[in-house]
């Protein structure tokens, strides 16, 4: 795959950056009976939790877990939960474990990162065992059993609390809806081999791309109106004549360079499909840099200089 400054295999690349800024990033491990459970249980924790626009916190499965990588020995799943601010992380780290973990039957939860902050993952979960609950601390560990109606729920007390970024993103403009989302379900498949990511969107993909603003003083965001297709000739727009559909890939990540890497994987990916896929160009949703003090550049990152 030749790459040049503006092209790769026929599609444009936009001379653009996308614009992310600083969140804090929590992982959880999930294990259960069998990887079934372990990802009703996950499914369940993440869901909701597509943006903090409206939910509070990003959220979404990073990655299975065979046995032999968890800490109880039972096949697993890595979780990552993101948020604007630590309150609220904890806030909807606690409330989730509540509601959608511990009702699993046979899950099990653990810390999955390791940080000097330390938030509660059981530490106040385990009242629920209404003075039944029992610790134990193992290697400097401290873990709760609380008796429920299947046997146990095993948690850690606590787990790592780390800075971390979010809103990494590129934009994917094609002729057609079929075209855009095939290209946009290539890059999620090439992506999701990527470690320290989520795309915490629906499938890994947003179709409401958003602005800062609007024309209503009760909303602080709105459609993004330059990328609308059926808006050209109504707005300033941003696509030519021949883009019928645009879709969005958010990221967020534990690092810079995490979202870079998961970035430029799933950009390579789209472009190996060709122009003749319907994908015309690839570009990255920001605000002039006024916001976000995390600017990933689209050309910089594909000749692998981004820092």
């Amino acid at each position: 795959m030749q790459i040049n400054s503006m092209q790769i295999n026929g599609i444009h690349i936009d001379d653009t950056f996308a614009e992310a800024f600083n969140m804090r990033g929590t992982r959880i491990i999930i294990t259960a009976q069998n990887h079934k459970w372990a990802y009703h249980a996950a499914n369940a924790m993440t869901g909701f939790a597509t943006s903090v626009i409206g939910c509070g916190v990003e959220a979404g499965i990073e990655r299975e877990m065979t046995a032999d990588e968890t800490p109880d020995g039972r096949p697993g799943v890595a979780v990552l939960m993101f948020a604007m601010g630590s309150k609220v992380l904890m806030q909807q780290l606690e409330t989730r474990m509540g509601q959608c973990i511990l009702t699993c039957p046979t899950a099990a939860a653990f810390a999955g990162i390791a940080s000097e902050d330390m938030i509660s993952l059981g530490k106040h979960l385990r009242y629920f065992g209404d003075g039944y609950q029992t610790s134990k601390l193992i290697a400097g560990k401290r873990y709760w059993r609380i008796p429920v109606m299947d046997g146990e729920f095993l948690t850690e007390e606590t787990t790592g609390m780390v800075r971390a970024i979010g809103g990494g993103n590129f934009l994917i403009l094609a002729t057609s809806q079929p075209a855009a989302l095939a290209a946009a379900e290539t890059a999620i498949d090439a992506m999701k081999k990527v470690p320290n990511v989520i795309m915490p969107f629906p499938g890994g993909v947003v179709r409401s791309g958003s602005k800062v603003g609007s024309k209503y003083k009760t909303m602080f965001a709105s459609t993004n109106d330059a990328f609308c297709p059926t808006l050209k000739g109504v707005v300033n727009s941003e696509l030519s004549p021949d883009i019928e559909s645009v879709m969005e890939i958010v990221i967020d990540g534990l690092t810079f360079d995490d979202i870079a890497e998961s970035m430029k994987v799933g950009i390579k990916a789209i472009c190996a499909l060709g122009a003749n896929s319907g994908v015309k160009r690839i570009s990255a949703g920001n605000y002039g840099g006024k916001l976000g003090p995390h600017l990933f550049k689209l050309h910089d990152i594909l000749k692998g200089s981004a820092a």
